[in-house]
């Protein structure tokens, strides 16, 4: 009888499949990688091989360039792939446009990473798909009982409130790149905002991609050119470092929003100046995480990164053997700005 660990294994570079001879979301250049999805702290460029859905390699390709990696293998939802015996396939995370959860299956064993996930419902990326297995690899993010995140509606509900509460004022909202910024989008179409949005320049290729694959985000307008005092009642987006800089003083008096899970942190919002904090995460908060458990039932539960402490005991209370690994690299945030440089406008 074979051991979890002889399956995967913590190691510096990342988690390591010995005898499939590859990393899954390694932190730094390997020879072989299964990439779960397109966020920098996850899908790094200079590996030899890379194996992940089409989208994620896309994705890659955007924001590193078409040589991220000496060779790509793109494995679709529900395909599957082979190396040393070790069978690899990927199903739907929910977190972003072609994030998915790696199910490597072995010799009878099956053990599923996660990455990062959410389960509630994700206009612009395929819902979370569960998957029996004997080993759940799951992330922590928001791995704390305080974390409940409000329906998605609600909050975007807010952020309309607000726009006809003063519609002389441009509302900007900071959102990550890669996931917030299209997801922020799509949340306000389905609430019937028709009107054009305008973008940051950073996120004009990834908003291209997202429409390549089918997600209609409707009209949008570039955030350049502008005079004084623009764009009274209407909706900018940014990623969060251009919210604070000279670029959106162009605005006219703007009402500074955020979308993140941390903003259901008081003190976070404060810290940034948001004046409509948004809770809109990417990630499962505590009562998704700990369904997602006992759904699964695996023998054991493995935490990867983010507040490990309070699943952990979720776990010895409720009859599941968990660990957590430690492993570094991993950032702790709801998104992944630093990985799209901030362009003009």
């Amino acid at each position: 009888m074979i051991r979890f660990e002889d399956l995967l294994r913590p190691t510096p570079a990342g988690l390591y499949c010995p005898p499939g001879d590859f990393y899954v979301d390694p932190v730094r250049p390997v020879v072989r990688a299964v990439i779960t999805h397109g966020h920098s702290d996850h899908a790094r460029a200079g590996h030899g091989a890379v194996l992940a859905t089409p989208q994620t390699l896309a994705i890659m390709a955007e924001r590193y360039g078409a040589e991220f990696a000496a060779r790509e293998q793109p494995v679709g939802y529900g395909e599957t792939a082979s190396h040393n015996g070790v069978e690899v396939g990927l199903v739907p995370a929910g977190h972003v446009l072609g994030s998915a959860q790696a199910v490597i299956r072995w010799k009878g064993v099956t053990m599923v990473v996660s990455g990062d996930y959410k389960r509630r419902r994700d206009p612009t990326c395929a819902p979370f798909e569960p998957v029996p297995c004997d080993v759940f690899i799951s992330e922590a993010t928001f791995g704390l009982p305080v974390f409940i995140h409000p329906p998605d509606g609600e909050e975007i509900g807010r952020l309309i409130h607000s726009l006809q509460q003063f519609p002389e004022r441009a509302h900007l909202v900071g959102a990550y790149a890669l996931g917030k910024a299209q997801r922020v989008i799509r949340l306000l179409r389905e609430a019937g905002w028709d009107r054009p949005i305008y973008v940051h320049g950073a996120l004009e290729r990834l908003n291209r991609l997202y429409e390549r694959v089918g997600v209609d985000l409707g009209p949008l307008a570039p955030a350049t050119g502008l005079k004084a005092n623009a764009l009274g009642g209407e909706v900018v987006i940014a990623p969060p470092s251009a919210t604070q800089d000279r670029w959106s003083r162009r605005f006219a008096d703007p009402v500074l929003a955020f979308a993140s899970g941390w903003m259901g942190v008081r003190a976070r919002a404060r810290q940034r100046g948001v004046e409509l904090p948004l809770v809109l995460s990417d990630h499962a908060d505590w009562p998704e995480l700990t369904a997602t458990f006992a759904e699964l039932r695996p023998e054991e539960v493995w935490i990867t990164h983010g507040r490990e402490e309070g699943l952990l005991r979720w776990c010895e209370l409720n009859g599941q053997t968990a660990r957590a690994l430690r492993l570094v690299g991993y950032d702790d945030e709801d998104g992944d700005e630093d990985a799209a440089p901030v362009g003009p406008g």
